[in-house]
């Protein structure tokens, strides 16, 4: 019986893996697709409360991007990416470790070495009931806003909540330890620190915050509509937090001075995430978190870039080019401001499409000659000649009007 060539015995074993719940990790690497940013793919077996699941990372230079899959559909995915996307691969199951090495050209190789005791999977639920977060489930405060029962657990339909607060906590921890180390105190000019949340909601996120930052900030959640302002204040006086944290019926006002040392804008509609940026900006904060939503500004006006014309009549492909042209440009603006941009996915697609978090943390003076020239150059391409920020900046797109630009 003739042996079958290396890459269909790894895919056989793969998908028996992804399938059979032997998988323990999965690793691709040596990229060969059209994206020069994608670096490596990983593969874990998670337990959801929907059931089994494979979680999926792709690794770029400056994003991640994750899914998680049912077993069989992670498994076809998998079988069109090797090859197509990436050369090589590592494959971890409770028996053995395969690698699979190919060149383009050349033969491909596939070894089968002894299983790592230290990969071996965990027995079906483990991960659940075993995960740490930063913020866990049993906090008192998420039981009042909703979010969770007396045990810890997601209240009916609030299981995508939680997996947002958490993620939501995960990703800031570390910009706030950069931010404010601990070894400094937590004030300024003899003041506490002062902490905005623009369009606070039902305060599930600004009371995040507050957890996290501690007794040294002042969190203020600014919302439109008073009575989850009413409410969120009397949640947070029957935790006791009423001196560390507050919500005011009001909305953002981008003109006004006033002090912020971080700001944060999450799902602020359109131009709305500009005019938090803007204050936050204004103000010096040291660190702006914002997750953009709505963007529609530019769309109207948008002009398709070299060798797009003919897909330009698509509405989709024209509406994601909005989102990602606003957005890029807001990154693009903060980093001439003086800040150091990072853009991450905010929470899974499964719960929300609007998932990109752009963080900022500031570093430098602003003005730099090269980064307002970035800003100008990513502006043409699009024809993007006028956008809310740059409006709030002073920052002319299409010339160098102004001295400090």
């Amino acid at each position: 019986m003739p042996v079958s060539p290396p890459r269909e015995r790894f895919l056989h074993l793969l998908r028996a893996a992804v399938t059979e719940g032997t998988l323990a990790k999965l690793t691709l690497g040596k990229p060969c697709g059209v994206d020069p940013t994608l670096r490596n793919l990983f593969a874990r077996p998670v337990q959801l409360r929907d059931g089994a699941r494979v979680c999926l990372t792709w690794r770029h230079a400056t994003r991640e991007v994750t899914r998680n899959l049912p077993p069989t559909e992670a498994a076809d995915l998998l079988d069109g990416l090797l090859g197509s996307q990436f050369l090589d691969a590592h494959l971890f199951t409770a028996t053995a470790h395969h690698q699979f090495e190919s060149n383009p050209g050349g033969r491909p190789r596939l070894r089968s070495l002894p299983a790592r005791p230290d990969l071996v999977p965990s027995a079906p639920g483990q991960h659940d009931r075993t995960k740490d977060h930063v913020l866990p489930g049993a906090t008192p405060w998420l039981q009042d806003l909703g979010v969770t029962n007396p045990e810890g657990r997601p209240r009916a339909g609030m299981a995508g909540k939680l997996s947002q607060i958490q993620h939501f906590a995960a990703l800031l921890q570390p910009l706030l330890r950069t931010a404010f180390p601990p070894e400094r105190a937590p004030e300024q000019d003899g003041r506490p620190l002062q902490v905005i949340d623009a369009g606070s909601g039902k305060g599930y996120l600004t009371f995040t915050l507050a957890h996290l930052l501690g007794p040294g900030f002042r969190v203020r959640g600014l919302e439109a509509r008073p009575e989850l302002v009413a409410f969120c204040n009397d949640v947070a006086g029957r935790h006791g937090l009423r001196e560390q944290l507050t919500f005011v019926s009001g909305r953002l006002d981008p003109a006004r001075d006033e002090p912020c040392d971080i700001l944060i804008a999450l799902h602020a509609c359109d131009t709305a995430t500009d005019d938090a940026l803007a204050l936050g900006i204004r103000a010096g904060a040291r660190l702006l978190v914002v997750a953009p939503c709505c963007q529609h500004e530019l769309r109207p006006s948008l002009e398709a870039p070299p060798g797009l014309a003919p897909v330009w009549r698509h509405g989709i492909f024209r509406e994601r080019h909005a989102e990602f042209a606003t957005d890029a440009l807001r990154a693009l603006l903060l980093e001439w401001a003086g800040y150091s941009t990072q853009v991450a996915e905010f929470t899974g697609a499964e719960h929300t499409a609007k998932n990109l978090l752009l963080s900022g943390l500031r570093q430098r003076p602003t003005g730099a000659p090269a980064k307002a020239q970035a800003v100008r150059d990513f502006a043409a391409a699009y024809g993007i000649r006028t956008q809310a920020l740059a409006r709030h900046l002073s920052f002319e797109l299409t010339g160098a009007a102004g001295a400090q630009q």
